[in-house]
């Protein structure tokens, strides 16, 4: 907390718009104005279910994220959960609307492979979704993040690949970690599940983690998203190039 709180104050330059002071200044975090919206890649992967962004993947917003995950600008992890809180919450309210009591909110992050939290020092998903559910039980929404995923063995780096190879590789990719699911299971209460991650590009990844929830029971309610990425349909909500 310390470090995010230093580098927000003391950073050398805006990573928006590179002006020196504040890692975000107060001109780029005001210009942000998410828009939650249904953001269904094409081609849609089996099994995903209602994929929802707060904006597209460019301009601040990319630059906050790659700034996060790649060289811990720990700050960033405030403003960029609340657009992935601002995403959770467009999707609740419109896949739950007439639901007078809805029930809490699990946010489940997507994992990294272990080997590249120990290169970053830290797991950025998990970081956002924290900061998100503290950010929905503000709003109203009782909310809390549970990294119950793990990965296999053998998983590949997915940068740089096309969709194909991107679904081969997250193939079997992820499962539930039981000490974490019999904690949960012990507190005995109903859940909505929302996978989160930072970036949605060809949504092989949110569909892989939402397939490993149901193969333990819980069916997730939907995937949420910082950001995704321009290849989406035209109704999607989300701007195509």
């Amino acid at each position: 907390m310390l470090d995010a709180l230093r580098d927000l104050v003391l950073g050398s330059s805006c990573v928006g718009c590179g002006r020196a002071g504040r890692l975000l200044c107060t001109q780029c975090r005001d210009g942000l104005d998410p828009h939650p919206a249904p953001a269904w890649p094409s081609p849609r992967p089996p099994g995903l279910t209602d994929p929802w962004a707060a904006t597209s993947y460019d301009g601040t917003v990319r630059a906050m994220i790659l700034g996060h995950k790649e060289h811990r600008l720990l700050a960033m992890a405030g403003p960029l959960g609340e657009l992935l809180a601002s995403a959770a919450a467009a999707a609740v309210t419109d896949l739950l609307a007439g639901d007078a009591d809805p029930a809490p909110l699990l946010l489940v992050p997507v994992p990294s492979r272990p080997s590249t939290v120990r290169e970053r020092g830290h797991e950025p998903t998990t970081s956002l979704a924290r900061v998100a559910a503290l950010r929905l039980a503000a709003l109203g929404h009782p909310a809390r993040c549970v990294p119950l995923l793990r990965t296999r063995s053998g998983l590949a780096d997915q940068s740089g690949l096309n969709a194909g190879a991107r679904a081969v590789n997250l193939a079997g990719a992820f499962r539930a970690h039981p000490p974490s699911l019999r904690r949960l299971a012990r507190r005995g209460h109903p859940v909505h599940v929302l996978v989160c991650d930072d970036v949605l590009t060809t949504g092989a990844t949110a569909a892989e983690a939402q397939r490993a929830l149901r193969a333990v029971g819980l069916p997730p309610l939907a995937a949420v998203a910082v950001a995704a990425t321009r290849r989406r349909i035209p109704d999607s909500g989300i701007a195509v190039p």
